[in-house]
C-alpha cells in the first residue's frame, strides 16, 4: 500500500505566524496565542495551494481520500477529491496536535470548542463521509498535550500497519492532515517517537510519500520513505510554512 501523507493549504493561522515572525525582534509568541482562532479557515492562498495540489495529483491511482475533522484539511482535500472523483472519509485522529482550543496566553488555561457537527460538515461538505462526526461536534476538554498527540499517532500507524497488510502493494491511498501530527507519525511509523531531536518539516500542502511493503516474514511489513516535503505543483512564490 502506498500513503500520500499531506499537509493542508495555508490557513488564517499560518498567515498570522509569519506575519509575526517578519517583525523585528524576538518571535511573539504570546501575541500569536491571543490573536490565533481555535478552527482557522484556509486563506486565499491556501486556497489556490489546494487546487493546485488537485491538479498535481490528478492521474494518481488513488483509490482512498481521508482528512482530519478540522476545517483546513477539509477544504484542502475538496480539489483532490473533485480531481479524483472519490468521497473523502472524516478520521478524527487525523487531527492537529492540540485538537481546537482558544488560549489566549502563555499562562491561561486553554478553552476548548467541540469542531464542526455532523450537520455542519454535512452542510458545508456534502459528498464527505463524517459519520464518525456526532451532532455535538468531535473535540473534548482543552488543549491536547504532546505525549497524547504521539499515542494517537501510534494508534493511527497501527491502523494504516492493519489496512496495508489487508489491502495489498497495489493500493495508494491520501491523508491529508497537519504538520505536527504529520511528524508524529511518521516517528511512529519508523520507531522514533519520541524524536524531540529531529523533525519532518512540511510546506502547506507538502507530500510525503510512504509505502508499505510485505516481507518474507507472514504478518510483517517493511516502511520505506520515498520522499518527503514534496511541493513541485507550487511556484516559489506560493511556498509557505
Amino acid at each position: 500500500m502506498i500513503l500520500y501523507l499531506i499537509r493542508h493549504g495555508q490557513s488564517s493561522n499560518n498567515l498570522l505566524a509569519e506575519q509575526l515572525k517578519d517583525r523585528a525582534g524576538p518571535y511573539p509568541f504570546e501575541t500569536y496565542m491571543k490573536q490565533r482562532v481555535a478552527e482557522p479557515p484556509l486563506t486565499k492562498l491556501g486556497e489556490e495551494q489546494a487546487e493546485r495540489l488537485g491538479s498535481y495529483v490528478n492521474g494518481m491511482a488513488i483509490s482512498r481520500l481521508y482528512c482530519s475533522p478540522m476545517l483546513r484539511t477539509m477544504q484542502t482535500i475538496r480539489p483532490l477529491a473533485e480531481s479524483l472523483g472519490c468521497n473523502p472519509a472524516v478520521w478524527i485522529d487525523l487531527h492537529e496536535h492540540g485538537g481546537v482550543f482558544h488560549r489566549p496566553g502563555v499562562d491561561v488555561e486553554a478553552v476548548g470548542h467541540p469542531g464542526l457537527s455532523r450537520s455542519e460538515m454535512s452542510e458545508m461538505f456534502p459528498n464527505y463521509r463524517s459519520d464518525v462526526i456526532g451532532e455535538s461536534g468531535w473535540w473534548q476538554g482543552g488543549e491536547e498535550d504532546l505525549a497524547s498527540c504521539h499515542a494517537r499517532a501510534v494508534r493511527v500507524g497501527e491502523e494504516l500497519q492493519r489496512m496495508a497488510r489487508e489491502s495489498g502493494e497495489d493500493e495508494s491511498i491520501a491523508a491529508v492532515s497537519h504538520g505536527t501530527f504529520m511528524d508524529s507519525l511518521l516517528k511512529a511509523l519508523l520507531g522514533r517517537l519520541p524524536g524531540i531531536d529531529f523533525y519532518f518539516n512540511h510546506h502547506n500542502t507538502g507530500v510525503t510519500r510512504v509505502d508499505f511493503s510485505p516481507t518474507r516474514m507472514p504478518g510483517r511489513l517493511t516502511v520505506t520513505v520515498r520522499y518527503t516535503n514534496r511541493v513541485e505543483h507550487l511556484p516559489n512564490e506560493h511556498m509557505t510554512y
